[in-house]
């Protein structure tokens, strides 16, 4: 694929990858808190070198009824009900995020986000509760399809802590920033194109062999996804 113009659309098959990093009150999404969330553009450059884009984060408020760990909280070093903290309810930080995604989807031609976490299944989990909660309608991400860089560093690094990984992936690692969704998002966000980038030699040789094969069997459509456009205005 050397010499020609790359598109993110075309590298994740219409998906469009977002880094997301959620510090929560535990570790059960169904009752504990959502506390900061944060969300990290991912930007492809025309020689298809992936590069980590703007920072979008927010505090949340705990919803009614949040259980807040405090063993979580000692990690996290969130103050829930700090007087000067400038937290938004569930559904307005969500809603700005997702503004800001639904915007880069159209601008790229991809179809859908889907999102990157370092143990992905956390994050996921912790904002579908969030949407469910907050009755949000027009979810921009894939509902349960996402890119674990636990994974992918296991894969190419040997390491699964985001630290050592990091560190391994020839990246700066600060003890004391860590635990920040900003932060953690940050680094996530790094360690996913420093990998994808490093698989750019077998990405180009996977998308030769599929042309060459020719045509491809059509997808069936899935209607959990299908369902729910995500162009169009930014209301929910």
């Amino acid at each position: 694929m050397s010499g020609e113009l790359q598109l993110i659309k075309d590298r994740f098959r219409g998906f469009l990858p977002v880094v997301v990093d959620c510090e929560t009150g535990g570790f059960i999404s169904a009752t504990d808190g959502l506390l900061e969330i944060a969300a990290v553009m991912i930007h492809l450059d025309p020689d298809g070198m992936l590069h980590r884009g703007e920072t979008h984060r927010y505090h949340v408020q705990p919803f009614p009824g949040a259980r807040l760990d405090p063993a979580s909280l000692a990690i996290n070093g969130i103050d829930p009900f700090h007087p000067l903290r400038p937290a938004l309810p569930e559904k307005d930080a969500l809603g700005r995020i997702f503004k800001e995604i639904r915007t880069a989807i159209r601008e790229t031609g991809c179809t859908r986000a889907v999102l990157v976490g370092h143990n992905a299944s956390f994050d996921l989990g912790f904002l579908n509760a969030a949407i469910a909660r907050t009755g949000i309608k027009r979810n921009p991400f894939h509902p349960f399809s996402c890119f674990d860089t636990a994974t992918l560093a296991g894969v190419a690094l040997g390491q699964t802590v985001l630290s050592r990984a990091a560190l391994a992936a020839g990246l700066t690692w600060d003890n004391e920033s860590a635990h920040s969704a900003a932060y953690d998002a940050e680094r996530t966000a790094d360690l996913f194109c420093v990998i994808c980038n490093q698989f750019q030699p077998i990405f180009a040789a996977a998308s030769n062999r599929l042309r060459n094969y020719g045509p491809l069997p059509a997808e069936a459509s899935n209607p959990l996804i299908d369902a729910e456009p995500i162009d169009g205005g930014d209301s929910d």
